[in-house]
């Protein structure tokens, strides 16, 4: 993609409503624009982002077994009257009324919904289990969206409704979802450590919420520091075998971790000294068991081995794609701009031509462009006529993984520069030493 013709609106200045350092740099990144309180327009670059790490979840959510499909996002009033949510959920619920004068409203999660698909298609033991989800968005009329993306009232959001016949079972389903968390949030970077949660207005007895370290995190988390060198499950974890998914499931939640809600000064006093991390952390999943509390009362129901009816046992497992990009931000990042991990950058690599209109210069550039993009990389290509040091500039903003800078004096000598995002090395190499380098990666 060429700069010059990218939509790409970079702020000079810091916006003054932006309170924290994602909301601060998304903006002046130009991946997002505000439209209204708590309400954003995903620009260009910042879509690239969204896309990527929605790419992931739907690999990860497949390779652990689940079905995708898609839910609208209006929904009609009964089906949260069946569950007995509709009047305790509060008015973080944006209740509307259609022009027949029906109850509606913009959905903040689906549980009800997807139970309604689930009775109305599913009837015998012999489909469970079964564990369907959607990438969708969602509106919670916060009291007081803030942190842009971190907390706004419409965001994105993958959400999975697990169904099994007992509950054994729907532990081996919350267990798989378990580690395919693990996995999707390390392909993306980020240690996220589970802790025990709060079950909140979704319900249930069992919930883990999945936290990343961050110092300008929004609570106060507390763990054993042997999380700090856990790895996440290999790509060939066997996801059908409840002894391994058992097995990975206690260890992950055999050493201490605790969110400040759920903190047990008891616990943590018996954790050695030397091996307690006191940090700042970041919501990025949260998954529930919550067995019948939506199929008892909206009548969910299979046939049995023996031919009676039984309510299945239900768990749900949402990740934020749109709070996630803010997440990584908060990891991720120095005083220049981001730092993008490699496998959500909007683009690997920004090429810089320092002096557009030169031939030499700008042979060197195509020839480059030409030859990363055949090679599978997403280039952005920056070919505006501007200062080198405006360039410099924006490609540290946004982050890109890797920066190819090309300019006549290094022409000369047959040498360009390769600047690495995240380390700032720079090294000196001929075209096709950086085409072999970057794609050999």
């Amino acid at each position: 993609m060429r700069l010059s013709r990218y939509f790409l609106p970079i702020l000079r200045e810091t916006p003054k409503e932006a309170e924290i350092v994602s909301h601060r740099l998304m903006l002046r990144a130009g991946m997002i624009r505000q439209e209204t309180a708590g309400i954003y327009a995903w620009l260009p670059l910042g879509h690239r982002v969204l896309t990527k790490i929605c790419n992931i979840i739907r690999e990860e959510q497949n390779r652990a077994g689940a079905v995708e499909l898609l839910m609208p996002t209006i929904q009609p009033a009964e089906l949260w009257r069946e569950s007995g949510r509709y009047d305790d959920y509060g008015k973080e619920m944006l209740r509307i009324e259609d022009r027949h004068e029906r109850d509606m409203l913009y959905g903040p999660t689906n549980e009800e919904m997807i139970t309604e698909i689930f009775r109305g298609s599913v009837r015998s033991y012999k489909d469970l289990p079964l564990n369907l989800y959607h990438i969708q968005w969602k509106f919670r009329d916060e009291v007081r969206p803030r942190f842009g993306v971190m907390r706004s009232r419409e965001f994105l959001m993958k959400d999975a409704y697990s169904f099994d016949l007992d509950a054994e079972g729907a532990r081996h389903s919350y267990n798989q979802m378990f580690a395919a968390y693990l996995r999707t949030f390390a392909r993306m970077g980020l240690k996220a450590i589970p802790m025990r949660a709060d079950t909140g207005p979704i319900g249930g007895n069992l919930s883990h919420e999945f936290i990343i370290l961050a110092t300008t995190g929004e609570s106060e988390v507390y763990c054993h520091k042997d999380f700090l060198g856990y790895e996440a499950p290999p790509q060939d974890v066997a996801f059908d075998d409840r002894a391994v998914m058992q097995g990975l499931f206690d260890h992950w939640t055999g050493r201490y971790a605790a969110t400040s809600e759920m903190h047990d000064e008891a616990a943590w006093a018996a954790v050695p000294e030397a091996e307690r991390v006191t940090a700042r952390g970041i919501e990025v999943g949260h998954i529930f068991y919550f067995g019948t509390k939506y199929s008892d009362p909206m009548k969910a129901v299979v046939n049995g081995p023996d031919g009676k009816e039984v309510a299945v046992q239900m768990g749900s497992y949402g990740i934020g794609p749109s709070r996630l990009a803010a997440a990584i931000i908060e990891a991720s990042h120095d005083e220049s701009g981001i730092i993008w991990p490699d496998a959500v950058a909007p683009f690997h690599v920004g090429l810089a031509n320092l002096k557009a209109g030169d031939v030499a210069t700008d042979a060197a550039c195509a020839d480059l462009y030409a030859k990363l993009g055949k090679a599978g990389l997403d280039v952005l290509y920056d070919d505006r006529d501007e200062r080198p040091g405006a360039k410099f500039a924006t490609l540290d903003l946004i982050g890109l993984p890797w920066q190819v800078i090309v300019g006549p004096k290094g022409l000369a000598e047959g040498k360009i520069e390769l600047k690495n995002r995240r380390s700032g090395e720079r090294e000196s190499l001929s075209p096709d030493e950086v085409v072999n380098k970057l794609t050999a990666r």
